[in-house]
């Protein structure tokens, strides 16, 4: 480990020890400076312990970013050497650069939600950039015992999250988002087995809880889910199939007791038997 890099460590140790507040002398945006430049270190306690909570801390609980602090932050998040940094690429340690600088976006996009301060062009870039990151992620791995959390889907899914709910998320940014989450789970690669399932799932409940897509076009989403069932026997097919019916099954068990949503029930339930192959006729 180099010493500007254990020195780091120690620095980000003590602020969190003194509440995240900074001594005399100290400039903010010199450790956000070294915040970025580590942020994808493959050492956990670095990157998942102590540089993603400093963010936290100081953009969602202590507010201490400017409006446009957070615009500068966030062009830096969503350029080629943090969300795209050589994405596309497998079973590196590069995911972790990808995977931990969509947290800060998720905290920005939230911060915005709240308190709106991005421009309708500002927006749509960060729109644009997480659909991107959620289409051309390939690295899906979930938790990793030399690294620690990757996590891209879930990553992602909670800025997604985040997205759906801003002022300027019309019904066409809640469909881009659905297709999105489509994509996601008929990757092709991988069976999520880390409660991804249970993040996307969240980003339906929301749109479910708050009305931000009318019951139809939600159950029409849910029926094209199933639709991999009738695809020619591959393993990607068996991959759709079991990652549409675990997010659908994480999505009935949160809505389908009590739910005032018939034609949402009914097809989370159609949809579900669908996918169960072992399912009694």
């Amino acid at each position: 480990m180099n010493d500007t890099r254990t020195t780091f460590m120690l620095d980000l140790q003590r602020i969190e020890s003194e509440d995240y507040q900074l001594r005399e002398g100290e400039h903010q945006q010199d450790f956000v400076r070294l915040m970025l430049q580590y942020i994808g270190d493959p050492l956990p306690e670095l990157r998942d312990d102590l540089i993603y909570p400093t963010f936290y801390t100081w953009i969602k609980e202590q507010n201490r970013f400017t409006d446009a602090e957070l615009r500068s932050l966030l062009a830096v998040l969503t350029d080629e050497q943090h969300l795209f940094y050589q994405i596309g690429s497998e079973n590196d340690q590069t995911v972790f650069t990808r995977t931990f600088s969509v947290l800060p976006i998720a905290l920005i996009v939230q911060r915005h939600r709240k308190q709106p301060f991005l421009d309708q062009a500002e927006f749509k870039h960060v729109k644009y950039a997480l659909l991107r990151y959620f289409q051309e992620e390939k690295d899906l791995r979930g938790y990793l015992p030399d690294g620690g959390w990757a996590h891209g889907a879930a990553h992602g899914a909670d800025a997604l999250d985040e997205l759906i709910q801003c002022p300027q998320s019309d019904e066409t940014v809640q469909l881009e988002v659905l297709a999105s989450i489509q994509g996601m789970l008929h990757n092709g690669i991988h069976i999520f087995s880390e409660e991804e399932d249970e993040r996307m799932a969240t980003i339906v409940d929301t749109m479910i809880d708050k009305d931000l897509l009318s019951q139809e076009k939600i159950a029409d989403w849910i029926s094209g889910l199933a639709e991999c069932r009738d695809w020619p026997r591959s393993r990607a097919q068996v991959i759709a199939r079991v990652n549409s019916k675990n997010l659908l099954r994480s999505l009935y068990f949160r809505r389908g007791q009590g739910c005032q949503r018939e034609r949402l029930l009914t097809a989370l339930l159609e949809a579900d038997m669908k996918l169960n192959k072992f399912a009694t006729k």
